[in-house]
């Protein structure tokens, strides 16, 4: 039996491996279970992304949930992480469900929760369906005709995309974007944000655009790494203000500039903070992540505006979001969520922010970063996901723990934080983290210096460090 446990956004486990119909089956027959448990009448929004088995999965779960009695939203189309929680504030449903591993390798799949208010499960709650979720499920759900559901109400497929994006048309002026004197290009790195542009912007040049399910061997986790088609294909174009790229269920964003320059999410969250509160001069607080640029905390002193810096995870993120006004919450995963929107991730909405910025501001994306330097002074983020023995990651986080870490090669340790991982400073602006994966076997290092050189020789010099101590 496969114990099932919650990382930081959900289960996931290698298909055909852990990740079976059978282990659906029983994370669904929890899901039944505490969903009964709010509700006489509970209703769920169910979708899947483009990976492998994405079908197969979902109709494991539909079978499970009217087993229970439970009605059933399923999303026509091939959905994103967005419109499940849209979707699920939208028909008052008391859970969404996504089949998704998000920006994992092509052989994971994985298993999100959503809430009735269209963001990520909190935690509370998470912990409360794993407790429910048994050791096998005994039943002939695999009898059950999905056919003969919709018959009786159980199961109901719906339009979550053009939902979706008719939100969008409301809240933006895409024309201005479709006409402005700016091109804009789109790297959907085979994932399902593909659809929604191609019918948001049909001449728009969109790359990865088809279903691939093994993503070209590539992760679809828009990292400059996996980008480098994108990056020659803008320089090639010659044309382009700028590319918005997202990951496999599209809630996570990057950018590239007109030279094909990426654009990490540290810049893009300074550049919504800036651009929603300068220019739009909207209200809230800033909530990020504990990896992320200290820049941001230069850019919201430099506004007055309050800052608070939780967990990794973008759950932590939304339980603010939904006690208090937020202007921005992000991560350093991309993943981003902006006031007036859902309390939700979403990589497209903020893209179109930015490429609204630029056409309403006529300044080209390096010009707007500009602007946030001219407060914060430049800087360059750099992380190194560490595949190592478990035998030396356990002893690398136990040094950590125990204080051994007093300097990494030249850069001397000032001071430590523990909120998530351990973030090691040299100086108010020069820093290294290292945190173990929640969802993965590997070792994070994140690293933050004044330009890229400086950021990647602290990544050198801290692993050098760690792997010889």
């Amino acid at each position: 039996m496969t114990t099932i446990k919650f990382g930081t956004d959900g289960w996931r486990a290698v298909i055909a491996k852990d990740f079976t119909t059978e282990n659906v089956a029983r994370i669904a027959q929890g899901t039944a279970l505490w969903a009964l448990q709010q509700s006489k009448e509970p209703s769920v929004v169910l979708g899947h992304d483009c990976r492998f088995g994405g079908e197969l999965f979902t109709e494991t779960v539909i079978r499970v949930l009217c087993r229970h009695g439970i009605k059933v939203f399923m999303s026509g189309t091939v959905a994103t992480a967005p419109m499940i929680s849209m979707g699920t504030l939208h028909h008052k449903s008391i859970l969404g469900v996504f089949i998704t591993a998000s920006h994992n390798p092509p052989e994971y799949n994985g298993y999100k929760l959503k809430g009735s208010y269209g963001g990520p499960l909190l935690e509370e709650q998470v912990g409360e369906i794993e407790q429910l979720i048994p050791d096998e499920v005994q039943a002939d759900s695999d009898q059950m005709r999905l056919e003969d559901l919709q018959k009786q109400g159980l199961l109901e497929y719906v339009d979550l995309e053009g939902m979706y994006c008719d939100a969008l048309e409301k809240q933006f002026d895409l024309d201005a974007i479709r006409n402005a004197d700016m091109r804009f290009a789109f790297d959907a790195m085979y994932g399902s944000g593909q659809y929604i542009m191609k019918r948001l912007f049909p001449d728009m040049m969109i790359l990865h655009g088809e279903r691939q399910p093994l993503f070209d061997g590539i992760p679809p986790e828009p990292l400059a790494k996996n980008l480098t088609a994108f990056s020659k294909a803008i320089r090639d174009e010659g044309n382009i203000a700028c590319g918005l790229a997202v990951d496999g269920d599209a809630d996570r964003t990057a950018l590239m500039d007109q030279h094909g320059n990426y654009i990490d999410s540290h810049h893009v969250i300074l550049l919504l903070i800036y651009y929603l509160h300068h220019h739009e001069k909207r209200k809230g607080k800033v909530v990020t992540g504990f990896s992320s640029t200290v820049k941001i905390k230069d850019l919201c002193a430099h506004y007055h505006i309050p800052l608070e810096i939780v967990k990794i995870g973008f759950k932590h993120i939304c339980g603010i979001m939904l006690e208090e006004e937020v202007l921005v919450g992000g991560e350093e995963s991309g993943g981003i969520a902006v006031s007036g929107h859902i309390p939700e991730r979403d990589g497209i909405y903020n893209g179109l922010i930015i490429w609204e910025a630029m056409v309403k501001t006529g300044k080209s994306l390096t010009g707007l970063i500009e602007d946030v330097y001219a407060i914060t002074g430049p800087f360059a983020f750099e992380r190194s996901d560490l595949t190592i023995a478990p035998a030396d990651k356990q002893r690398i986080v136990e040094n950590c723990r125990q204080g051994a870490y007093k300097q990494f090669g030249k850069y001397k340790v000032i001071a430590v934080e523990d909120l998530d991982g351990f973030k090691f400073y040299f100086s108010d602006h020069q820093w290294v983290m290292i945190r173990p994966s929640g969802t993965e076997p590997v070792l994070r290092t994140y690293a933050e210096g004044k330009d890229q050189e400086e950021a990647l020789d602290i990544l050198r010099e801290t692993y050098h460090a760690i792997m010889k101590a």
